[in-house]
């Protein structure tokens, strides 16, 4: 069973123009693998949109081909959500060249998906880090405004702090009544419990 490791991120996932036909398996191999799909866009990258997503390799032997590649017919991004979902769905895509990944990790998205007569035809995309994550949703998502402080650490302290120790005491108080509404029972006493609430004036 995968450890909860406390660290929800946010990565982008994307199925490319030669995988299209199988996006509805790869979708489903998203939702197996326990992402949350925050949002989806199917879209057509323009040339000049292709090169711009793919600035980092400009210069580089592969990029040009790259580049007619991914403007060659629709795509499918995604922002997913998981524990360490940056480094979980790069686990599940498998290696970048598609006969290694055959070899390496047959159950990959890219074993599975990938076009074995070419090594870079291999089905999806996914960020590589943190940074990448981010800048490649906004590439997508323009006007997507994601929260960023209730993501990985800044959730886990802000819970920890602000939620956690009340919530403990009301869940226990809770067990103790075993009230016929509990729902009811738990939104009365957080009203009255609230450590939050303004002192009374007197």
């Amino acid at each position: 069973m995968k450890m909860a490791t406390d660290k929800i991120q946010r990565t982008l996932a994307m199925i490319k123009p030669d995988a299209m036909n199988r996006a509805a398996e790869i979708e489903k191999v998203i939702q197996q693998e326990g992402f949350t799909i925050v949002e989806r866009r199917r879209t057509r990258l323009s040339r000049p949109e292709a090169e711009e997503f793919y600035a980092e390799h400009r210069g580089k032997p592969f990029y040009e081909s790259l580049v007619q590649y991914m403007s060659s017919g629709e795509v499918l991004a995604f922002i997913l959500a998981g524990d360490d979902a940056i480094t979980h769905w790069r686990s599940v895509l498998g290696p970048t060249k598609v006969s290694q990944a055959r070899q390496q990790a047959p159950d990959s998205i890219r074993a599975r998906f990938g076009d074995p007569n070419n090594d870079s035809h291999n089905a999806a995309h996914g960020s590589d880090s943190v940074t990448s994550a981010q800048r490649e949703i906004k590439f997508f998502f323009p006007d997507l405004t994601l929260e960023a402080g209730l993501t990985g650490e800044g959730a886990k302290e802000y819970l920890s702090h602000a939620v956690s120790p009340t919530l403990v005491r009301a869940l226990t108080e809770l067990c103790k009544v075993r009230p016929d509404d509990p729902i009811v029972w738990l939104a009365d006493w957080l009203l009255v419990n609230n450590p939050n609430k303004p002192a009374p004036s007197h």
